[in-house]
């Protein structure tokens, strides 16, 4: 009797080189054009945050962080950003209470009002980074221009290579592109193998990131001291603190639909986004300066020095940040939720410490921010990369893989802090 044999399924085939290669100019192109827009916006961002937060202050005899500015110059914020969404061309794009990472391709007469509301909310202070909007942006052009100069070159390329090298512009460095993409194209149909269509995209981010690296020196270490041989009370406090953080992030993303259809009930950008600056300047008196702004240089700060605030002030600062994160995304400004993420969590890793003098404030950052991450985004290597970065300690690599198991199984099919067209979370 013949013996009947099982063959395994053929893999995918390997793209010749020949496929690949007229990808690489175009990915290079993108990658560095989205990286200047990046830091273009962000300079231009930082130099107006300085003059609102130090001269201009000096100059009118007002304290620069003193409860009176912050209420001049959040509320102006919000009317300044409102006059942009209510007259300027496209009204600085879709509500971005509905987008996320993967943005869509805006047109071409959407990108100024979006990139002038962009940059006047980082610089007047409110809790949202630069991230989705600026994909949005180079998500556009990179369509537009593409579409123009490239006509052959397939549509569907452009809007992938945007992000890749902006995400890669972000964080300074292509792995967090390369992870968000092979994310993306696990739940979609590929031809061929998973590096063949990484390939451009890898590129684009590379080239983001070298970009960003030459020109404006970005790092994420916040030189914690660095963590040694991992023991068994890591394991437990690793699990306990990250599976916290995801849990206080759900509060926040349930939270997020009702908060924004409450300033919906406004009706009109000049209300929405003045409310949404008056409530954010409360929220800043009561936490202090360090809460405000998309909290990248200030999360630097809280670990310079660890032993400078009490417990109880990293906990405020924990709470305020996240409801000024809440606040900033639903009344209508425009950015993105990772870099204000990150702040909450460090501030509340830095509390787990100040508590409980045993856990390690590398660990403690890390888990914290990997499960706030996890809550905020759902993007799960995205939070595992941002996470390992912050304390560049390669013992808690290990203990974040393993927190990240219940701190997933927490967030995982619950609602995402991002909203439909009607007002509903998507899951």
């Amino acid at each position: 009797m013949a013996q009947e044999t099982t063959q395994a399924p053929p893999s995918a085939p390997t793209a010749p080189a020949r496929a690949l290669l007229p990808f690489i100019l175009p990915a290079v192109v993108v990658g560095v054009a989205a990286s200047l827009v990046f830091v273009g916006v962000s300079t231009a961002a930082e130099r107006l945050q300085r003059v609102l937060w130090g001269p201009l202050p000096d100059a009118l005899g007002v304290g620069r962080y003193s409860v009176l500015w912050m209420f001049v110059v959040l509320t102006a914020t919000g009317v300044v950003v409102g006059l942009v969404v209510w007259k300027v061309p496209g009204h600085a794009g879709p509500d971005p209470a509905t987008l996320g990472l993967d943005a869509p391709v805006l047109p071409p007469a959407v990108l100024p009002g979006l990139v002038l509301a962009t940059g006047l909310m980082l610089a007047g202070g409110p809790s949202l980074g630069p991230e989705n909007p600026v994909i949005a942006v180079n998500v556009g052009l990179a369509a537009w221009l593409g579409g123009r100069f490239l006509p052959r070159t397939p549509g569907t390329l452009w809007p992938v290579l945007a992000e890749a090298a902006t995400i890669g512009a972000l964080f300074g460095t292509p792995v967090a592109a390369a992870l968000v993409i092979s994310e993306a194209l696990a739940g979609r149909p590929m031809r061929g193998r998973l590096w063949d269509n990484l390939f451009a995209p890898l590129t684009a981010g590379a080239c983001g990131a070298m970009t960003t690296t030459l020109v404006a020196r970005p790092t994420f270490d916040l030189g914690l001291p660095p963590m040694g041989h991992p023991r068994a009370g890591d394991v437990l406090a690793a699990l306990v603190i990250a599976s916290a953080a995801a849990a206080l992030g759900l509060c926040a993303v349930y939270a997020f639909p009702h908060l924004h259809a409450a300033f919906r009930r406004l009706r009109h950008p000049m209300l929405m986004l003045p409310a949404g600056g008056l409530v954010l300047a409360a929220l800043a008196a009561l936490g202090g300066r360090l809460t405000l702004f998309k909290g990248l240089s200030e999360i630097g700060e809280l670990a310079r020095d660890p032993q400078g605030w009490s417990a109880g002030q990293f906990v405020t600062m924990t709470v305020v940040k996240l409801a000024a994160l809440l606040v900033a995304a639903s009344c209508g400004f425009r950015g993105g939720r990772i870099f204000p993420a990150v702040f909450v969590g460090t501030a509340l890793g830095l509390a787990a410490h100040a508590l409980v003098p045993a856990v390690h404030p590398s660990l403690g950052v890390a888990t914290a921010v990997l499960g706030m991450l996890l809550a905020i985004t759902r993007q799960g290597w995205v939070s595992l990369f941002t996470a390992a970065v912050l304390v560049a300690s390669p013992a808690v690599i290990t203990l974040l893989c393993i927190a990240s198991l219940p701190a997933w199984l927490l967030v995982t099919g619950r609602p995402q802090m991002q909203l439909r067209a009607d007002g509903t979370p998507v899951r």
